[in-house]
């Protein structure tokens, strides 16, 4: 039986995203919103996103523990994130990898080291996968 995405997110009515950042992240969004530096996987460096491919948005998600691709599909303990990258479209990716399917959410890891997750994506929205800021590094 599919989990809803609704219900891998804590609370009953989470907040849409937003584009205003929040006092930590300014030096990372740009005016319109979008990433001014390069996001990296914090383990290996492997670059993740190029400069403007993602938009800064607040949504509250609950995302496993950080470890290796195998054991983030297997659950267990999790941490709720609040600051996201959200890209539109899965090309945008300059290397992530998603987990198995956990009820109808894959989770973003990184492709080259297998680092995560860092992100989240629901099957029942296309075109929102969305990478934690405190889940990855900046350059």
């Amino acid at each position: 039986m599919a989990t809803a995405c609704a219900e891998m997110e804590p609370g009953a009515a989470p907040p849409p995203p937003s584009p205003a950042a929040a006092p930590g992240s300014a030096e990372l969004v740009c005016a319109q919103g979008r990433n001014l530096k390069a996001v990296l996987c914090q383990r290996c460096g492997s670059r993740v996103l190029l400069p403007g491919a993602a938009t800064f948005a607040r949504r509250e998600l609950l995302l496993p523990a950080m470890r290796k691709k195998a054991a983030a599909a297997a659950g267990g303990g999790g941490d709720v994130v609040r600051e996201h990258w959200l890209v539109r479209d899965m090309f945008s990716f300059e290397n992530v990898g998603f987990t198995r399917d956990v009820g109808n959410v894959k989770f973003l890891v990184c492709a080259d080291c297998e680092a995560g997750p860092i992100g989240w994506h629901c099957l029942d929205d296309k075109d929102s996968f969305y990478v934690a800021l405190d889940r990855v590094a900046h350059e």
